[in-house]
């Protein structure tokens, strides 16, 4: 397995053609990710609240039928009025009834907090879709990042083996001590061990992208001359803090929990209010007499009036409710409260996460040039005699660190970016476009 990682690691030139770029794996991440899909569920789920709050103030009808049959003994104590009899007859009865709530405090209520409730779902749904945003783009350059490691690895492992090869000459011919040959295997095993291990990380890496997309993931895209350093937007921290506090999608989560739990306080305080309904009934009874001679009856009623309740004592259950749902706010507040303090820390990471990161990559691609004429004069020097083979393969480690710390760098700014957009609740897909653009899909 481990080789076949090295060998398509190897071949991701000449497969550019078929890699996948971010935004084919954002959608397919949003056809296939279980956590995404599980919250597109649930929203479709908090949308029926609102046709349940309004149920509550439409009026309800019902109708309801029933027959039977009836079979009874009549006897008479006194001899002077008969001698009794059977009774055997049908009765039949259908009834219509309709309520309409005139005035149910609790049912108002509800019916505004279902439109909360939806407004709540909307912003949690957001949420998800943010989240998966960064969920892919992670997954996708912690894979770049580990195909670099292994890259980066091999090509090192390559060059201490040259050292190490030169080495072995050296000392046969006399001109170098054993001690250089073991300074050279020592590092060419540690190198090896960290090839090793930079492809299992790959490995672990691409089925982390795999879980995502639910397929095993392609050839990727990887990152081209084309990225570049591009300033937060506004360039003042503190413009984007207060606009978190205005858009944040969890501070909106928050605040329509705290909304709903407010109404929760009215809504148990209006157990204590009467209730008034309309209602109406229509009915038609009908039955034999079952006596011979008998005629049956049939009866017609019509209905219409207000009914009126007041609730006087419930065993201070109300109130009880009323003191839960105040503490309940309370602590929805304090959620609120959390979530703004969250919102702000996190945009501060994010923006500071994008103006450190362009610092970073700047001093690292400076660094990148300077280890590399390091090297170079480091080579010359050993073979004028002024440097040893150590001092080449401690300017061959700083070198490979340098390239490493580059690229982690590079993704890691860009990871900044797409947090810094989410903090404030505005990454969207069009967000990974212009990330794309950075990357080779040729």
């Amino acid at each position: 397995m481990l080789r076949t990682i090295v060998i398509v690691a190897a071949l991701l030139a000449g497969t550019s053609a078929l890699a996948a770029d971010l935004l084919a794996i954002h959608r397919e991440a949003r056809a296939q990710d279980a956590q995404y899909q599980a919250a597109r569920a649930a929203y479709r789920a908090g949308q029926e609240k609102l046709p349940q709050g309004l149920a509550g103030l439409l009026p309800s009808a019902s109708l309801s039928a029933s027959t039977q049959y009836n079979d009874r003994e009549l006897s008479f104590r006194a001899a002077a009025t008969g001698t009794g009899g059977s009774s055997r007859f049908n009765s039949n009865a259908l009834t219509l009834s309709l309520t309409q709530p005139l005035y149910r405090k609790q049912n108002w209520v509800q019916y505004e907090q279902a439109k909360t409730q939806l407004e709540q779902v909307e912003a949690q749904f957001g949420l998800a879709a943010q989240d998966l945003v960064l969920r892919v783009a992670q997954a996708y350059f912690d894979v770049l990042l580990a195909q670099d490691n292994v890259t980066l690895a091999a090509a090192q492992k390559t060059a201490i083996g040259e050292q190490l090869a030169q080495a072995k000459r050296n000392f046969e011919v006399g001109t170098a001590t054993i001690t250089d040959t073991h300074e050279a295997q020592a590092r060419f095993d540690l190198v090896s061990a960290q090839e090793i291990a930079a492809q299992n990380d790959l490995e672990i890496k691409r089925r982390a992208l795999q879980q995502i997309i639910g397929k095993t993931a392609p050839v990727l895209a990887m990152l081209g001359p084309k990225f570049a350093l591009t300033p937060p937007s506004p360039p003042n921290m503190e413009q984007w803090v207060e606009q978190a506090e205005r858009t944040n999608l969890q501070i909106r989560v928050a605040d329509a929990g705290l909304t709903l739990a407010t109404q929760e306080v009215e809504r148990n305080r209006a157990g204590h209010y009467p209730t008034l309904d309309a209602f109406a009934s229509y009915s038609e009874t009908g039955s034999g007499s079952g006596l011979q001679g008998g005629s049956g009856t049939d009866t017609t009623s019509k209905i219409i009036g207000l009914q009126l309740a007041l609730p006087l004592y419930q065993g201070g259950s109300v109130n009880s409710r009323v003191r839960e749902a105040l503490a309940n706010q309370e602590k929805a507040r304090q959620d609120l409260e959390t979530a703004k303090r969250s919102a702000a820390l996190a945009t501060r990471q994010g923006y500071l996460g994008v103006t450190s990161g362009a610092a970073q990559v700047r001093a690292l691609e400076a660094a990148l040039v300077s280890n590399q004429s390091s090297l170079d004069s480091t080579r010359l020097g050993q073979e004028v005699g002024v440097r040893t083979q150590v001092d080449v393969l401690n300017a061959q480690q700083q070198l490979y660190s340098a390239r490493r710390d580059l690229a982690q760098a590079k993704y890691n700014y860009i990871l900044s970016l797409l947090k810094l957009k989410a903090a404030v609740g505005q990454l969207s897909e069009d967000d990974l476009a212009r990330v794309n653009q950075w990357l080779e899909t040729r």
